[in-house]
């Protein structure tokens, strides 16, 4: 078993950092945040308030149209990226423990975090060298024409609290690269990686002004949107929540990134390895304790291998031990909060009234404390039903019969959102045939996967925009014509 800290070392718990520096709210509003294994509190956060939107506003804003960072070359802020790549795998046990007793993340996987972040800071420094931030052009009629891309400004970046330093990471990184400043917006339910990160941050170099970190709740949050000084708003949230940033942004005509909800499929072909094919879905669906925005949730099958796949996915499930995180036996931890285990529970209790056959789960494990639900298995669901159309966010798979490929595709693409998939076959040009049909940001074969080193983003209501890799970089940038 893993030791888990009797304390956590938080020295700036009760402040946010604007201006490059550590302050006290102008609310001075303390939040508990609470460990989700043992319902202990871990820590208080500080609250911002408006008044600590604006500060923080102004500071970026300052920093963006006075200050040192826009003015840099690319070569100059991706040296300070790789200092802050160093600053988070310095930090990386810290953060491991964070994760773990924010979220509930099992401590022998939570220790990625800070390697994949720093990943993105690494890889956005890299582009300073090959990136056409620049591109000359032959004018019409003559002359010489230069396309310049420029910083697009402030930006509001607001994470969630699933994954806040991988999310936050790729946010930010970009961002930085491109020369903006930026407004970091935590969770209340998870914030102390943030606070890490702006240490890391000011620990690299990064100048006053240009990095901002603060928790806030609803009401601030939206004043941050609104506010006329930010020039674009990055978000990663529900679907509902991006649906009124994106209204919101769209009043004022301020650029915006929404990485919203998914609903994703797997589809099995006919000549899928069914053994493999379950115990890969099982083992996908206990990430996070199913607290994953890209997660396969809906298993497309065809009607004669139902219940094969039904039973691999049953006894895969059967094994599985719920519990601790810091033990090193757990396969799966608890959920973020009560409040996210009630609505799980809700949806379970939904699929059952609804007809969905309820074949394993759907009940909290016998535990004196902690937010739990057991790995939850559902077969024959309709595809039109509550659990098959909305985003649950825990460990809950629902296993939908298809006639054929036609109507495998068919059930796949009908749905609001289009954000993961994959395509299950032994044969990968049939799968490649299969994948090119989905309406989905991305399509894996034969695996549960998505990759920001391509392009992360979906279709339809999962979002829009895309996150990571090169394309990635293109929303901070304003695209310039100069025609000399």
């Amino acid at each position: 078993m893993s030791e888990r800290p009797q304390k956590l070392d938080l020295p700036h718990a009760g402040e946010v950092f604007i201006g490059g520096a550590w302050q006290e709210t102008q609310s001075r509003r303390r939040i508990p945040v609470i460990d989700p294994t043992t319902q202990r509190q871990v820590g208080e956060i500080a609250a911002a308030s408006t008044a600590d939107i604006d500060a923080a506003v102004a500071s970026a804003r300052n920093a963006f149209d006075r200050g040192p960072w826009p003015r840099m070359s690319h070569s100059e802020r991706a040296q300070i990226l790789r200092a802050l790549a160093e600053g988070l795998r310095a930090r990386a046990g810290h953060l491991a423990h964070l994760w773990s007793m924010e979220v509930g993340v099992l401590h022998k996987v939570s220790g990625f975090a800070a390697a994949t972040a720093a990943a993105h800071y690494d890889f956005y420094a890299s582009l300073a060298e090959d990136f056409p931030f620049e591109e000359s052009f032959a004018a019409t009629g003559g002359g010489a024409g230069r396309l310049v891309r420029e910083p697009v400004g402030v930006v509001g970046a607001i994470v969630p609290w699933n994954a806040p330093l991988l999310l936050a990471a790729v946010k930010t990184a970009p961002a930085l690269l491109a020369g903006c400043t930026i407004i970091l917006k935590a969770s209340l339910e998870a914030p102390f990686e943030l606070l890490v990160l702006a240490e890391a941050a000011a620990e690299a170099g990064v100048p006053p002004g240009v990095f901002n970190v603060l928790a806030a709740d609803r009401e601030e949050s939206e004043h941050l949107v609104v506010h006329p000084d930010v020039d674009k708003i990055s978000f990663t949230g529900s679907t509902a929540a991006g649906r009124r940033i994106g209204a919101l942004c769209g009043g004022r005509m301020a650029r915006c990134t929404l990485e919203l909800g998914g609903k994703s499929p797997a589809v099995i072909l006919e000549d899928a390895d069914i053994g493999q094919t379950a115990a890969t879905l099982a083992n996908a669906g206990l990430r996070l304790s199913g607290q994953v925005c890209a997660a396969l949730t809906r298993i497309i099958v065809p009607q004669h291998r139902h219940d094969e796949l039904v039973d691999g996915i049953a006894q895969a499930f059967a094994k599985v031990r719920v519990g601790d995180p810091y033990e090193t036996q757990s396969d799966l931890g608890p959920l973020v909060s009560a409040v996210q285990r009630d609505r799980v529970l809700a949806y379970i209790r939904k699929g059952t009234e609804e007809g969905a056959q309820l074949v394993t789960g759907g009940v909290e494990p016998p535990r004196d404390e902690g937010f739990f639900v057991s790995p939850t298995l559902f077969a024959s669901v309709d595809n039109r039903s509550t659990i098959a159309r909305e985003e649950i966010f825990g460990p809950v798979l629902s296993v939908i019969p298809a006639r054929d490929e036609e109507d495998a595709i068919r059930l796949a693409n009908d749905s609001p959102y289009g954000l993961n998939s994959s395509v299950f076959s032994a044969d990968r040009s049939r799968a490649e045939g299969v994948a090119r049909q989905l309406r989905a940001g991305t399509v894996a074969w034969n695996r549960f996967a998505t990759d920001f080193q391509g392009a992360f983003g979906g279709f339809k209501q999962s979002g829009i925009g895309r996150e990571g890799g090169r394309e990635g970089l293109h929303p901070y940038l304003e695209t310039k014509t100069l025609l000399l």
